[in-house]
């Protein structure tokens, strides 16, 4: 990015309830597999299931989310969802409090998180495509990209010292806590925002919940990237609950530990993030979703390799390190060209459908390697995850094409 591009004071307050909220998010990481396992004593099969149904029912709750939020003024539709997700985690410290929390309780939290977090997300993107202009996509996707990954860096460790001092709820409260202040940022941002084409009242109907998925298939380059997304995230998240179950049970590591290995390497996607921008300008859009898309598959099957004390926590640093700095410039590059490459009147719906399908498959292959991890063993089931995912930048798009190409071949979702 280059120094001092001033993007205007809505995108700052947008830019800043962003940041509220990711910190929140990366304080309480792990959060609900930790009191699953500590408070609720589950096993290796109820996290994944946590992990997996959860997303799985939140996104397809969410699935008519998208017509509903295209048509829909998004700033309230923002502000309303974090005070849903604000309100559903309050409940959880609210029943720890009182004694009576259980696993069914935080599976219907995960479940009404994950469909609002699918909605904002939706709602996110084409209202951040009405406050910046086209030029300027990426250098705004990589702004959020730097300060996701720089509250990665100092969340976790961060909320595994709260754990420690406050209990096993602390860090939902703190999360809670940052969606209310994610609401009054996006509530300051002011404004009017147009009124969308179709008035607000008009039904939705049974057709209206496929036009993300046939628009994204309909477009010769968002078709790959949507499958690689899909399959790259399943994948790497697939493995997550397992790491959490060897590392913070059978391997013995501290919360604390859990977090900083996870945070530390986050520099990595800082750097990541400040270089996309440059690297984009200077080799093409194509080549660095190409090349950082496959290098950052390289990385997860070293987690198969993890053991105890500090040689395994500074494994897991160093995959994460390499595998975070691909992501890092991976992800803005993408988040801007599928914003550059959609029609506005689309992107809520192209939004809703891209996380429902990448949420769906992260579920579905969650509780696929929780059956495999109990079955095979956490570390084999990792090390098949890191296999599979050496084959997914077959996936990557062979070529890209300009926005205004796009559109001589994406035929309109009537």
């Amino acid at each position: 990015m280059r120094s001092g591009h001033r993007l205007g004071r809505p995108f700052g307050w947008l830019w800043g309830a962003y940041g509220a909220s990711a910190l929140g998010t990366w304080l309480a990481f792990g959060s609900f597999e930790l009191i699953a396992i500590r408070v609720l004593h589950a096993g290796t099969a109820e996290v994944a299931v946590l992990a997996s149904v959860g997303a799985a029912v939140g996104a397809a709750v969410a699935v008519p989310l998208g017509p509903w939020v295209e048509f829909r003024r998004k700033r309230p539709v923002l502000v309303t969802m974090d005070l849903v997700r604000c309100a559903a985690l309050l409940t959880i410290p609210a029943a720890f409090a009182l004694g009576v929390l259980t696993f069914l309780q935080l599976l219907i939290v995960s479940i009404v998180v994950a469909a609002a977090d699918i909605a904002f997300r939706a709602a996110s993107g084409a209202y951040l495509k009405t406050l910046v202009a086209a030029q300027d996509l990426l250098v705004a996707s990589a702004r959020f990209e730097s300060t996701a990954w720089t509250t990665t860096i100092i969340g976790p460790p961060l909320g595994g010292a709260a754990v420690g001092l406050l209990g096993p709820v602390a860090t939902v409260v703190a999360d809670a806590v940052s969606y209310l202040l994610s609401a009054l940022g996006i509530r300051a941002t002011g404004g009017h925002e147009q009124r969308p084409g179709r008035r607000e009242g008009a039904r939705l109907r049974v057709p209206d919940l496929l036009d993300g998925w046939r628009y994204i298939l309909a477009d010769r380059t968002l078709r790959p990237l949507f499958f690689n997304t899909a399959l790259f995230n399943g994948l790497v998240m697939a493995a997550q609950p397992l790491l959490a179950v060897l590392m913070l049970g059978r391997l013995g590591f501290a919360p604390w530990q859990y977090g900083l290995a996870f945070a530390a390497p986050s520099i990595g996607g800082l750097l990541g993030s400040r270089l996309a921008r440059p690297l984009a300008t200077r080799f093409g859009q194509r080549r660095v979703l190409v090349v950082s898309g496959a290098l950052r598959a390289v990385w997860p099957l070293g987690l198969a390799f993890l053991g105890p004390g500090t040689g395994g926590l500074l494994l897991v640093a160093g995959v994460e390190l390499g595998l975070i700095f691909c992501c890092g410039v991976f992800n803005p590059v993408c988040a801007a060209y599928r914003l550059e490459r959609t029609a506005s009147d689309r992107v809520a719906r192209t939004l809703t459908a891209w996380a429902v399908t990448t949420k769906g498959t992260t579920a579905f292959l969650t509780a696929l390697w929780g059956v495999l991890g109990a079955l095979l063993g956490p570390r084999t089931a990792i090390a098949l995850a890191g296999v599979l995912l050496l084959t997914t930048p077959l996936l990557l798009p062979r070529r890209t094409e300009a926005p205004e190409e796009a559109s001589a071949h994406v035929r309109p979702v009537m």
